[in-house]
Formats: structure tokens, sequence, C-alpha cells
């Protein structure tokens, strides 16, 4: 089942919400549901606060049942805080969308047609777990004190910062854990998902799931140019420095 919240100003507190949508399932128009049109949670009001919410998409590993989203936000003043989402592959979506498709029906959804408005989110001590491109979008996100669990191969970040934005997801304190079972050097920090994408880590913990490299171009050279993957004061097993790519910034 989808929830849509679209209230102004307002505290939600200890509420929690459960789906099981995914993309490959089949929408009663015929097609798949898409990536876009399978969260759990719509969040697309105005100055709303979460406190120990939890969020989850329950369909399964991405490999399975494809993208399957836990929350979509999309809204003004937005702020979690104690808050869990869970999922595996796209579990946390924050716009906006990239101005445009690469696949039909890639946005197919409720907000495919909207005006793409530049968005900024913030989570204190929040936990959001996933696989593949767990936390994806063109916001500008602050993320203090969160954890962030792999709980399978993949990618933590894949950013779409929009070129004219100046700051993409940012990280203060955060750590960087797996679930049991996830190997060491599996999970990669972040991919572009457009180019101009933005990630800035600062004194984050990273556990030795983490791949050497770090972060991945997504197999799109020209975004080694454009990208902005900033590292500072990382630690732990997975924070060594030394193969990470020489286009990314350290400190």
């Amino acid at each position: 089942m989808q929830y849509v919240i679209s209230d102004t100003d307002r505290i939600f507190e200890d509420c929690s919400w459960e789906g099981s949508r995914s993309a490959y399932e089949i929408h009663p128009d015929g097609k798949p549901y898409h990536t876009f049109r399978t969260p759990t949670v719509l969040v697309d009001g105005k100055n709303l606060t979460f406190r120990r919410c939890s969020f989850a998409n329950t369909a399964g590993p991405g490999k399975i049942v494809g993208q399957a989203l836990a929350l979509y936000l999309d809204g003004d003043g937005i702020h979690l805080e104690d808050c869990v989402m869970t999922g595996h592959q796209d579990t946390l979506f924050m716009a906006p969308l990239p101005p445009k498709e690469i696949q039909k029906d890639g946005f197919l959804g409720p907000k495919q047609l909207t005006p793409r408005t530049d968005r900024t989110f913030t989570f204190k001590n929040c936990r959001i777990e996933g696989g593949v491109d767990f936390v994806f979008g063109g916001a500008t996100a602050f993320f203090e004190d969160c954890t962030f669990v792999s709980n399978e191969p993949g990618f933590v970040f894949a950013p779409s910062t929009p070129e004219h934005v100046k700051t993409g997801f940012v990280c203060r304190r955060c750590r960087f854990e797996r679930a049991e079972g996830v190997e060491d050097d599996s999970c990669y920090l972040a991919r572009p998902w457009r180019n101009f994408a933005k990630v800035r880590l600062e004194d984050c913990y990273m556990d030795a799931h983490i791949h050497p490299q770090g972060f991945h171009d997504w197999n799109k050279t020209e975004a080694r140019k454009t990208v902005v993957f900033e590292e500072y004061g990382s630690y732990g097993p997975g924070a060594d420095k030394a193969d990470r790519p020489d286009w990314v910034t350290f400190r």
C-alpha cells in the first residue's frame, strides 16, 4: 500500500509505514510500476518533521524485484530525526528528478511531469539500509550522525545533483556499516546517476565492506570532470585513500 503525506506544518512521531511494491510488478495500466510508483511513502508537504518513524519496503533484493522505494521526499522544510528507512535497491529518493529520463517511462509516477524544484532535506541520527543506489536523487541533503547500512553488494549514494546546485549530499560524523554476510570490498560509497553529482563526507567511519576505490564513475568517464566527490577525515578499515580515484578530493 502507498501512503501520501501532503500535510503542512505538522510533526509525526513514532509512526510506522510498511509496503512491498516493486518495479517489476505490473500496474493496472498494463505497464510495470517502474521505480517512482513503488514508494511506501511519498512526502510532498511543507514544514514537516518526522521523529522516531520507520519507513520500509519489504519487496526484496533488487536483483529479484528491481527498484523498491521505502520513502520518496519532495517538499519544503522536511526534517527527519531518529528515523529508520529500510529497503534494498533505491530505499530513499530525494527530489528533484533529473530533467530528462534516459529510458522510456523511467520517471513514470506522480511527479513525472511536475517542475524540477530544488529541494533541501535534513536528517539527524537516522538509520538507512539498502543495497544498490539506496540513497539517490537531486536534492541537497544534510545527514548528521546517521548510519548507512549496506545489506548487499552495491552503492550507497547515486546523486543527480543539478548543475546549478552547489551542494548535493553531505554526511557529517556518519557511519557506513554492513549487515551480516556482506563481504569486504563489495560496496562503493557513491556513483553519479547524472553528471555534476555531488557528495561530501566529513569525519565518517567506514567498515571494511567499502571498496578500496570508494567511488565509481558508473562507466561514465566524462562524469569524472563534473562530479564533486569529497572525503574529509574518514576513518576505519574502509577509509584508506591509497586506491581512491584521482577525481576524488581529500583533506
